[in-house]
């Protein structure tokens, strides 16, 4: 797929946190972007080795350094990046004491900074007197829209025709975005329309082009902008697909979430993000992870609409445990289940096309 950029070069910092739930926003970016073209990935534990190898066993030729200085010197002039992307994504959204050295030593060189965390960069007097004195420009992704530019639920989701998707998951750091991605992309190979609308941080970094960040949002707005985003989406594009990016799970006990986006968005059909090697919530040991049957009865009660499909996350499997575990969930649940990170997306999507209004 040719990749053109919306903000230039960069190099994403995910320091300690590369490959593990943590650094799922430096994942998403290190798969596929359209907003920045990733330079490298900044990870002393994995210095040196190539991150889709790290992180999907194949190489997409994007480095991983040990530090800021060290990428600096090893891209050279030519190469330098325009931004420093944090790739973190630790609960609660927090930026760790590391990663505000980083930050400040990256505006010294004259690299603007985007981060999607809750600890937002714009109210620290000292990054931003850094960032004045260099003239490097602070994102906070993240950062609260102002009331006049939100919207109300109205109901107009309903004048939307196209067939609308919702890909949830049973936890949160479960792939959702990703799966998301795939199933627009292959849409769009097979020579339909499909958009994505995207409902966080990341998405927006990977330069969802329909997007807003659900958890930065005014709760008396959140229905009314994922309506808006969804609405605008069919609106502009006139799409034969829309694909709704869940966010955290229903049950989970620090992000439920997905009853806004079933709720307002009014998806056709839903499909459902799952771990089975996954026995407890994403962070919360003792938390027991709900039973996968039990999540899908919940989303069709609430909802009305049915699970179609399982898509399945791969985490602590080997490739031979993959489709017996497909199988298994089918038998279980009576659904088709598919793992597009590993198999493509083909037969997920001519199952989505019996579909199409």
């Amino acid at each position: 797929m040719k990749r053109t950029t919306i903000d230039g070069k960069a190099l994403v910092y995910c320091d300690e946190a590369f490959n593990t739930p943590n650094g799922k926003t430096a994942h998403g970016l290190v798969r596929f972007t359209t907003r920045y073209k990733v330079m490298g990935v900044i990870d002393k534990k994995y210095s040196g080795l190539d991150a889709g190898q790290v992180l999907d066993g194949q190489n997409n030729d994007i480095p991983i350094f040990e530090s800021l200085k060290v990428a600096l010197q090893k891209l050279g002039a030519n190469n330098k990046p325009e931004t420093l992307v944090i790739g973190l994504a630790p609960d609660g959204g927090r930026l760790p004491a590391e990663a505000k050295i980083v930050i400040k030593e990256a505006l010294e060189l004259g690299l603007n900074v985007d981060s999607g965390l809750h600890d937002f960069l714009y109210k620290d007097d000292e990054i931003m007197s850094i960032a004045r004195k260099n003239k490097c420009r602070i994102r906070d992704i993240r950062r609260t829209p102002d009331r006049d530019q939100l919207h109300f639920f109205t109901g107009k989701i309903d004048e939307v025709e196209c067939l609308k998707i919702a890909l949830l998951g049973t936890d949160s750091a479960i792939g959702k975005r990703t799966t998301a991605w795939i199933i627009v992309h292959a849409f769009r190979k097979s020579g339909l329309k499909a958009e994505m609308v995207g409902t966080g941080q990341t998405a927006w970094m990977q330069g969802a082009k329909y997007s807003m960040i659900l958890d930065s949002c005014i709760n008396d707005f959140v229905s009314g902008e994922i309506e808006h985003t969804v609405y605008d989406a069919w609106k502009n594009e006139l799409p034969d697909l829309i694909v709704i990016e869940g966010q955290g799970s229903l049950m989970n006990p620090a992000y439920p979430g997905g009853f806004e986006i079933l709720a307002a968005a009014r998806p056709d059909y839903v499909i459902l993000q799952h771990a089975p090697k996954r026995l407890e919530y994403d962070g919360f040991p003792g938390y027991k992870l709900h039973p996968l049957q039990e999540q899908i009865n919940a989303i069709e009660i609430i909802s009305g609409k049915k699970v179609i499909a399982v898509t399945v996350n791969h985490e602590e499997m080997g490739k031979e445990e993959i489709l017996p575990a497909c199988e298994k969930i089918t038998k279980e649940t009576g659904l088709p289940a598919f793992d597009v990170l590993e198999y493509g997306a083909d037969d997920l999507v001519k199952l989505l096309k019996s579909y199409l209004k």
